[in-house]
């Protein structure tokens, strides 16, 4: 329910006073990491327009940034001052305390942020929400055109449109997706299970309980769309699987809202490519009417493990970098912001039709990190053939069984 209060609130505004070189604060040393796509690198830029000769604004943008930002901000000082993170990835730096509540900063500086913006978690404010997500359906609109099928919206619809594309010898794996070994595996997996209705512990504990039939027949649909895919799916990232779509080898994929922009755009693609790109809302599956999606949001955070002086220019300058003065033209496509001003823009249609559908936010339980590293670390062996899916869904209850012990969410 959070996101979803998030998202349809109608006051999304952010402060744009701090949006001149200095911001404001006299000193300071700001350091982000974050994911690497388009709107990320608008924040990261709207930010560094606060740096002057006493305040310092770099950053580290990459695909690994969840392999690397607990790590850079364990030390002390930490290496980051800030993380942008999303419902899923600030649960481990909450865990591990390295990031720090926002209260005294917020009175300080950021009194116009909107409560719905702010990620309030046991009373306390640990990040600003900037913008809305979500995986949805992308496809070729002149490849379905070819084989004469309307959009899919189910993944056996989906399925059965693959299967005529490959038959009729228009592509030769014309399925996509994020598939890449270990993180991005694991959220197939989390959307697919949702779709099929199942729950991911039994009630009110931290016990897994997904080794049932409906994590079967998420595991068989995964599998199933793999029988599409470029054999070496399990490489491919976000970034890779784009770049599929951009060469004219994939018609069909679900894919986040944020990364949709520059598949539409004249850049990297011929014309026959990015002009008939189009977008729809997250596919169901196994007959179920939950979306096989879930709802995230991004925001921002700012380590504990530095300076007072350093925190407040780390806000100060992402107070910058979320600002209004980020939306023009260019811009306005690259997110569903939550920044006072935005005007959503066709390509973002996926994402508030997911939103529509009442999609399930990603779970913001402090042991579902652990699952997730599970599912990420014990799903290849099935997909390529090794185990069975029950062997599959086994190997991961143990592993989470073990880390959730040893976290102590488990006795």
């Amino acid at each position: 329910m959070l996101l979803r209060k998030l998202i349809i609130a109608t006051s999304l505004a952010l402060s744009a006073n701090a949006a001149h070189a200095g911001c404001g604060v006299a000193e300071g040393r700001v350091n982000i990491v974050g994911n690497e796509f388009p709107a990320i690198h608008t924040v990261v830029k709207a930010a560094q327009t606060c740096a002057d000769e006493n305040v310092s604004v770099t950053a580290n943008l990459t695909a690994d940034h969840q392999k690397i930002n607990l790590a850079g901000l364990q030390g002390n000082p930490a290496e980051y001052t800030s993380a942008i993170i999303a419902n899923s990835s600030i649960v481990a730096l909450i865990n591990a305390d390295v990031i720090r509540p926002l209260d005294d900063l917020i009175e300080k500086y950021g009194q116009d942020i909107p409560k719905s913006n702010l990620i309030t978690v046991d009373g306390k404010v640990m990040a600003v929400a900037f913008m809305a997500n979500a995986q949805h359906l992308v496809y070729r609109k002149d490849v379905l055109e070819e084989i004469g099928v309307e959009p899919p919206r189910t993944y056996e619809e989906l399925l059965e449109a693959a299967r005529m594309i490959r038959e009729k010898g228009i592509m030769d794996n014309p399925v996509g997706g994020a598939y890449q070994s270990g993180w991005n595996l694991a959220t197939e997996f989390v959307n697919m299970y949702i779709g099929t209705g199942g729950e991911f512990y039994k009630p009110g504990t931290a016990e897994v309980s997904i080794n049932n039939d409906k994590g079967i027949a998420a595991l068989e649909m995964m599998k199933s769309l793999t029988e599409y895919m470029n054999p070496d799916f399990l490489t491919h990232d976000s970034n890779a699987t784009n770049a599929e779509v951009e060469a004219g080898n994939v018609a069909l994929m679900n894919m986040w809202g944020s990364r949709v922009g520059v598949l539409m755009d004249d850049e990297g693609a011929e014309e026959v490519v990015y002009s008939n790109v189009a977008v729809d809302g997250p596919l169901t599956v196994a007959g179920g009417t939950v979306p096989a999606t879930t709802l995230w949001w991004d925001g921002w955070t700012v380590a504990k493990n530095i300076s007072d002086e350093d925190a407040e220019a780390t806000f100060v300058a992402m107070m910058a970098g979320t600002s209004p003065d980020i939306l023009n033209d260019e811009t306005m496509a690259q997110a569903v912001w939550m920044i006072d001003g935005y005007e959503p823009a066709p390509v973002n249609k996926g994402v508030f039709a997911a939103i529509q559908a009442q999609s399930r936010p990603y779970p913001m339980l402090p042991y579902m990190g652990l699952l997730h590293t599970a599912l990420g670390d014990n799903l290849s062996d099935y997909l390529q053939g090794k185990e069975s899916a029950e062997e599959a869904l086994a190997d991961i209850e143990a592993t989470y069984t073990t880390s959730a012990r040893e976290k102590g969410f488990l006795n």
